[in-house]
């Protein structure tokens, strides 16, 4: 029987180490079928390195997707590996520590467009790089979010950053139909990955969301919401696009 992801090209950014979803993503893909490259930023070494964790190794490519000049060499750089592309994994979001549990009122415009372009303006900017990639028949980029339908704590402009990740997902989602380009959020519950033991005051989700989440929620398990960016970027949603996908135990649903 093939894979659900037999045959597909997928890119995939934002490993840092296996606790990650975007490995748990990029080892998913490989057992069901796809060609996996990986892009790192800053200490490639470190990546390529995570990489040989998976069933396959797979090559690491570069990319600061602040940088206009990575953002023009990723086509070239993708080719080297494989031909184009079916599917994309937007998993790279930063905010400076004024950003993140300090009183929201005192981060300066400074830090926060460093958080804005970083987390929200680069899942334009890695669609409109990977375009010429996708074939005729389209293909999905799929972006990671923590729903920001409403305030956390300590997640302040990280918050506000997600917001307009989730808005830019739905301008992409209009602009990239006609060219069948599917383009959707999963919105996942709190994990222990490297980038939850950046925010201050991570415990209080912790603690919340096993207790108020239908289905109960594990903070080590990173396969749930792998599988959900696993399936949209399957032929199984072929009339899905502007979407947020919960994977979060259903603790969304719940008031209280």
């Amino acid at each position: 029987m093939s894979g659900l992801l037999e045959g597909k090209r997928i890119l995939v950014t934002g490993v840092i180490t296996d606790a990650s979803i975007a490995f748990s993503v990029a080892r998913i893909a490989q057992e069901q079928g796809a060609t996996v490259v990986l892009t790192g930023f800053g200490r490639i070494s470190l990546v390529e390195r995570i990489s040989k964790r998976l069933p396959k190794p797979a090559p690491v490519i570069p990319l600061d997707v602040t940088s206009t000049e990575d953002l023009a060499a990723l086509e070239g750089r993708v080719r080297e590996h494989v031909d184009g592309l079916d599917g994309v994994l937007h998993s790279i979001g930063f905010a400076p520590a004024s950003c993140l549990g300090a009183p929201f009122m005192d981060a300066p415009w400074e830090d926060v467009a460093t958080a804005l372009h970083a987390s929200t303006f680069s899942y334009k900017s890695l669609a409109e790089a990977t375009l010429p990639l996708f074939p005729e028949t389209g293909g999905s980029i799929v972006g990671l979010t923590f729903d920001a339908t409403q305030a956390w704590p300590a997640y302040n402009w990280m918050g506000v950053a997600k917001a307009g990740l989730e808005s830019a997902n739905r301008y992409l989602a209009r602009d990239l139909g006609p060219r069948k380009i599917r383009v959707n959020l999963v919105a996942a519950g709190p994990l222990r990955t490297m980038a939850a033991k950046s925010i201050p005051g991570f415990s209080q989700f912790e603690e919340a969301w096993g207790p108020r989440a239908p289905l109960g929620w594990d903070l080590n398990d990173q396969d749930a919401a792998a599988r959900g960016c696993a399936a949209l970027m399957s032929d199984w949603f072929p009339a899905t696009t502007g979407e947020m996908v919960h994977v979060d135990g259903g603790f969304h649903a719940i008031g209280a």
